[in-house]
């Protein structure tokens, strides 16, 4: 009897034992399965396919640590600084170059707030700006380094900086920092050389129109037409310059220049669309206005007529016959999104017109100067018939009836298709405190330049 007991214990004991096996070998294939999925099927025993996992794993693991070294070693190489921000804007990452950018003498040994080492208000908003849309963002803007030490006080250089943020795990934010001082010093060669190439050329076109002149009157036909030509391109010529010459010195003395007085600006509109009549009448086009009826702000008159003179014309050009062009003229509160709070009241200007509109990768250059984005829509085409058909006219806005048609107001004042016109937008707004922006409408496809401008209230 006791031995019966003893092998029924016996056979429980070598079932248990069994079956423990069978759950140890399926718990083996689950991390085989883990480590290396597909290799060491082969193998007939679970505890050396574990092994051999384990080994696989093992190089797996050091290939990959010896690739993080070597970007690692990279990032320190690199020449664009880099900077690595926690959900609390802490400090967790950097390399040498970006320490140099932003003027960090002391680099933390382990994770500080970044206020506490670069006083920044642009580098903080594009960070929560990359944090809150998740999405790449990028800022332009001259960083200006503070220090408490003030016996280096005169070794700290303001310096132009390009800042790419992009979104990373767990709130995290990777920021890129580019010197753009460079960039920017080519680009003011450029422009100096530029302006110093229009001063030397007014003069000489002087001259030369004022033989012009002289010719005409002593020269017959068909010989008076050379001459007529001849005009022609020298006064185009002539208004390129004083073109270039503008824009360098709103570029260099922007507010200086500025005549600000109270200014109608829906009278301005009126205005300058008066001017362009005889142009708009060719092609049947009508403005179609809406908004305020009068909106009184500090500007300067002359300068803000050039920028609607400007607009206006290049809707002229490129809608099509008997369309419309459509200008919004209103008070906004913009919200900073940053932020979430409302900023100072603005004036919002909008033009729009249903031609073709502009490339989308053209948008962000079309206020460059000379920059032209399709060779087909070129001042030549236009004015050689290859460009929209012309015919007349009609304008019926009440609030643009009190101007007589033979006042002196109705002087063609267009820019010579040169290039010129959208940049010299942008430098009188910007002069003006105020920002511009062109995209296309949803509704026409066609062209549609925003104005913002400061508004201070009667």
């Amino acid at each position: 009897m006791q031995f019966l007991w003893f092998l029924l214990g016996l056979v429980v004991g070598l079932g248990l034992l069994g079956w423990h096996q069978v759950q140890l070998n399926l718990k083996l294939r689950k991390i085989i399965q883990i480590l290396k999925p597909d290799a060491l099927k082969w193998s007939l025993s679970s505890t050396a396919r574990l092994t051999r996992a384990i080994a696989a794993f093992e190089q797996d693991y050091d290939a990959l640590v010896r690739e993080v070294e070597d970007w690692r070693r990279i990032c320190q190489i690199s020449p664009t600084g880099f900077l690595w921000v926690d959900e609390e804007n802490q400090l967790i990452r950097f390399n040498p170059q970006a320490l140099k950018l932003l003027g960090i003498q002391n680099p933390p040994s382990q994770p500080r707030l970044l206020l506490e080492l670069v006083r920044s208000f642009e580098l903080d908003q594009l960070i929560e700006e990359t944090r809150r849309t998740a999405k790449p963002c990028q800022r332009d803007w001259t960083f200006h380094p503070v220090t408490p030490d003030p016996s280096v006080l005169s070794q700290q250089i303001s310096q132009p900086l390009r800042a790419y943020g992009f979104p990373l795990q767990h709130r995290s934010v990777g920021v890129f920092l580019e010197n753009r001082q460079e960039a920017v010093s080519l680009a003011q060669q450029r422009d100096r050389w530029t302006s110093d190439v229009a001063h030397e050329l007014k003069t000489p076109l002087t001259s030369i129109r004022l033989v012009v002149e002289t010719l005409q009157s002593r020269l017959e036909p068909p010989l008076s037409g050379w001459a007529d030509r001849l005009l022609q391109e020298t006064i185009r010529l002539s208004s390129l310059v004083q073109d270039l010459l503008d824009l360098s010195q709103l570029e260099s003395y922007p507010t200086p220049l500025l005549t600000l007085k109270v200014v109608d600006l829906v009278q301005l509109i009126q205005s300058a669309w008066l001017s362009l009549e005889p142009l708009a009448k060719r092609k049947q086009l009508r403005l179609e206005c809406s908004g305020l009826n009068q909106l009184l702000i500090r500007a300067d008159e002359s300068r803000l007529h050039r920028v609607l003179i400007n607009l206006l014309d290049n809707s002229i050009k490129y809608s099509p016959q008997q369309a419309k062009i459509q200008i919004q003229v209103k008070l906004i509160f913009p919200t900073d999104a940053a932020r979430n709070i409302e900023s100072t009241q603005q004036v919002y200007l909008a033009i729009i017109d249903s031609g073709p509109g502009f490339l989308e990768s053209a948008i962000p250059y079309v206020f460059e100067r000379f920059y032209r984005s399709d060779p087909s829509r070129s001042r030549s085409n236009l004015e050689s018939g290859t460009g929209y058909p012309l015919a007349p006219s009609s304008f019926k806005d009440k609030r643009f009836s009190n101007i007589p048609s033979g006042s002196p107001q109705q002087t063609i004042l267009t820019n010579s298709g040169s290039g010129l016109g959208l940049a010299i937008v942008r430098q009188i707004v910007e002069a003006h405190g105020g920002s511009v922006k062109a995209s296309n409408h949803p509704e026409t496809q066609g062209a549609w330049v925003q104005v913002f401008l400061p508004y201070e209230g009667e």
